[in-house]
């Protein structure tokens, strides 16, 4: 090769890697971590990818750049960088890119969760909150919850005789599916087409719609390597499942005409279905009814038992905690059978342990993705049309610069705080903000409240045989929600007004 081919080559390699810097620096892209070919960053997700970005964002920024596949993505992983998206720039910020899977189980999108920001969505929105989800729902639908703790509350008595250990992660999703199937479905769980499978599916569920899925990433080879992975069939084992616990749940409900419209969520969408008046500029059709109460299923069971759970988890293994917060709640029940939901306004430290809960072991560790619907300038960088957006709830909770002593659990840095959960303080985002907040926040939060006060009145705790506070394992496992790696058991103890 001649000398001339030589600078030839070296100039157009030059050239090539010059263009490519200049492009770069034109975008102004967030900074992040470098891309392998093809893949981009999915390498570097591991199992936990709310823990994997956090790191990431600690060396890279708290707004980063990175690539999974085809797919530009920024992660926001601080108060100020999610405030950017999630109230300044809301309404361009507010969309969802299209998932696989998630398609697939919410019947082609036409639920709330992930359909894309339309005016379908609006409409669907203004629905359930003005119809399904108002503090007036919420309160209709109060019996069922106390019937249904006053079950729990049963079955732990019964295990206190015995001095048996009661599996919290087990029997917690047995009462929020048993309360859902009532409220959202106007049926018993029990003899369910769920009954038997009910936690395999949902925990199925929430892993499938949370997943990584190479379809989203590699338009041509992806739904090869999900197949490959197990990732379709598990997909399509709990679509199936659930599309057979509506059939009958609608069934029923059609069958039956003694049943009034108003007594459960899909009564009140079925009678919808029958309006002449169109929802806005759309009819509600089954496929519509069917991807919203997919929402109802998953969210009603799954994330209230989890978060329970997690509440007696951080209670077993902080004494000093789980000791001040019964003190209080027994201080102001007082000795009485009949617990009402309007005792929880009185409980003032109860609340703290809730807000710490929801700050240290997140549900939702990473928010439903978002995607920009046009060309953003956020903290100074551009963020291009079609950038999907991860917020890192887990990161923001976690962030020595937001919380002091993050690691450690402590009710009382709420004390005097103005900061709550419901979506308007960035520093504590556990459902969400803005046009995307979780609209059944008060039905999930009302069945929290009346069984976590049962369980501590009536009830003192310790480990199982052998165990002390350090074996209790707190890992997270990974999905749409991060239950408790390990199941919690704990052994009840009778009081004496038990």
């Amino acid at each position: 090769m001649s000398i001339w081919s030589i600078i030839v080559a070296f100039v157009f390699f030059a050239s090539i890697l010059i263009a490519k810097k200049m492009r770069m620096t034109t975008r102004n892209l967030p900074l992040g971590p470098p891309r392998l070919p093809i893949i981009g960053n999915l390498h570097q997700l591991g199992s936990k990818p709310h823990r994997s970005m956090f790191k990431l964002s600690e060396k890279y920024g708290s707004l980063m750049s990175l690539k999974f596949g085809n797919v530009s993505t920024v992660v926001a992983s601080t108060p100020e960088t999610v405030k950017d998206f999630l109230k300044t720039n809301d309404a361009e910020c507010c969309s969802r890119p299209y998932m696989t899977y998630p398609a697939r189980v919410t019947y082609n999108l036409k639920d709330l969760a992930f359909a894309p920001y339309s005016k379908y969505w609006r409409e669907v929105r203004k629905m359930m909150v003005v119809e399904l989800y108002t503090a007036k729902s919420v309160k209709s639908f109060r019996h069922v919850r106390e019937e249904e703790v006053a079950s729990f509350v049963d079955f732990i008595k019964q295990s206190a005789s015995l001095a048996k250990p009661v599996n919290f992660s087990q029997k917690l999703m047995k009462l929020s599916g048993s309360v859902i199937c009532r409220v959202g479905f106007g049926i018993s769980l029990d003899g369910s087409k769920l009954a038997n499978t009910y936690e395999e599916v949902i925990h199925g569920s929430m892993e499938v719609m949370g997943s990584f899925a190479a379809a989203d990433y590699f338009p041509v080879i992806g739904r090869i390597i999900d197949r490959i992975t197990g990732l379709h069939s598990k997909c399509e084992k709990v679509f199936k499942a659930t599309d057979t616990f509506f059939d009958q749940s609608i069934e029923h409900h059609l069958a039956n005409e003694n049943i009034k419209d108003d007594n459960d969520i899909i009564g009140m969408l079925l009678k919808m279905e029958k309006r002449e008046t169109e929802l806005g500029e759309f009819r509600l059709t089954r496929n519509h009814t069917k991807g919203i109460l997919q929402n109802v299923l998953l969210a009603g069971v799954d994330t209230t038992s989890h978060t329970i759970t997690w509440v007696m988890t951080n209670l077993i293994t902080n004494p000093r905690v789980l000791k001040k917060v019964q003190a209080e709640v027994r201080e102001v029940i007082k000795k009485k059978d009949d617990i009402t939901e309007e005792d929880i306004e009185k409980l003032e430290y109860f609340k703290m342990v809730i807000k710490e809960t929801f700050r240290i072991t997140p549900i939702g560790p990473l928010l439903i993705p978002r995607e920009a619907s046009k060309d953003l300038k956020i903290g100074g960088y551009n963020i291009p049309k079609k950038t999907w957006i991860h917020v890192n709830v887990w990161a923001i909770h976690r962030n020595p610069n937001v919380w002091k002593d993050p690691e450690t659990f402590i009710p009382e840095r709420f004390m005097d705080s103005h900061i709550d959960y419901k979506g308007l303080n960035f520093e504590l985002l556990p459902f969400g903000s803005g046009r995307r907040i979780c609209p059944g926040m008060g039905m999930g939060m009302a069945l929290l409240h009346l069984t976590l006060i049962n369980l501590l009145y009536r009830f003192d705790w310790k480990l199982p045989d052998g165990m002390n506070v350090e074996d209790v394992d707190i890992e997270e496992s990974y999905g749409l929600s991060c239950p408790k790696n390990v199941p919690l058991h704990l052994v009840p103890v009778l009081t004496q007004w038990t």
